[in-house]
């Protein structure tokens, strides 16, 4: 038989069975991811409790020495703390999510100051409807750890700005719930409560004379996070919503979006208050990961215009 002959035929029995292994190596992945998928799904039928959680780590430091260019030595942590109750029976559901983060910076210059305070609680209650919706029932609750201050006026000290209480928002209603997943949900709330709280006084950077040069400015005197001077509650009805995406974009990466919108109809209703968190996370081994986390707010009663906190850095996780 002509060589020729016997290397095309070679090579084309070699083409056939590549492509023979390639397809049954799609299908098997096939099968293993569906069967994975109903897995999921028969442990998401399953009642009664399911709770898990995570502790956070975020370091990030830098030093100098004899540098020409200029610097200043620093070390900052943020420790975030989350904590996820789930309870599912027949129709109803009750998913309730606990967060906590706290951080420090300490430069040459400034010494120790905070970057970051925040205690969040998150509950929502649903009865299936129909498909993947719910009638819900949710309630969110926001405040922060310590005392915050602004040093623009007193570099040592600073002024107190806000504190555990001061505010708090208590965001409650009923509503309709869609699931398709754990990662992928959102509510939606018409009739929608929020109230916020003012314990005690803080202050203001201002400029409450017009004159052009800003000052402390007590919230006895002064509207402070939308409570009346001297008062300490506000009481609010609008429009409430919010969801959560949560995807894979690369092996070890995934994405987190959070986001809420809130509409008050008794008061400039066209003023939506905004919340939205980026999360992104590069995940190194079950213990260490790069994350980023963006956050920016809207919220014309408490500052005219967008807030944005940005924390990079090495994580250092346990699971709980």
């Amino acid at each position: 038989m002509n060589i020729k002959i016997m290397k095309r035929r070679f090579k084309f029995s070699l083409a056939l069975i590549l492509l023979t292994f390639g397809i049954s190596f799609a299908q098997l992945n096939t099968v293993k991811s569906e069967l994975e998928r109903t897995k999921i799904r028969e442990k998401d039928t399953l009642d009664g409790w399911k709770n898990f959680g995570q502790v956070n780590l975020l370091l990030n430091q830098s030093a100098f020495s004899n540098w020409v260019a200029g610097g200043e030595n620093s070390i900052a942590g943020n420790l975030n703390a989350q904590y996820n109750f789930y309870y599912k029976k027949g129709s109803w559901t009750w998913d309730n999510l606990l967060q906590g983060s706290y951080g420090l910076s300490s430069t040459e210059s400034k010494g120790l100051r905070k970057t970051d305070d925040r205690l969040e609680i998150n509950s929502i209650l649903g009865e299936k409807a129909f498909e993947n919706w719910s009638y819900s029932l949710f309630m969110n609750f926001k405040t922060q750890f310590v005392n915050g201050y602004h040093y623009d006026l007193d570099e040592d000290r600073g002024f107190r700005t806000s504190g555990l209480f001061k505010p708090a928002y208590l965001t409650f209603g009923p509503g309709l719930l869609w699931r398709k997943s754990q990662n992928f949900h959102f509510n939606l709330a018409p009739l929608t409560s929020k109230v916020t709280f003012l314990n005690g006084e803080v202050f203001t950077y201002t400029d409450l004379d017009g004159d052009g040069k800003k000052e402390a400015v007590s919230s006895n005197v002064i509207e402070t996070y939308g409570v009346d001077p001297g008062k300490s509650s506000r009481y609010e009805l609008g429009f409430y919503a919010a969801g959560y995406y949560k995807a894979s974009l690369m092996e070890n990466i995934t994405m987190e979006n959070i986001l809420s919108l809130y509409s008050n109809y008794l008061e400039n209703p066209k003023n939506v208050d905004l919340d939205y968190t980026m999360n992104l996370i590069f995940k190194i081994n079950k213990y260490l990961s790069t994350n980023l986390s963006v956050q920016t707010i809207y919220d014309d009663d408490a500052f005219s215009g967008f807030q944005i906190r940005e924390v990079f850095g090495l994580g250092i996780n346990v699971n709980l």
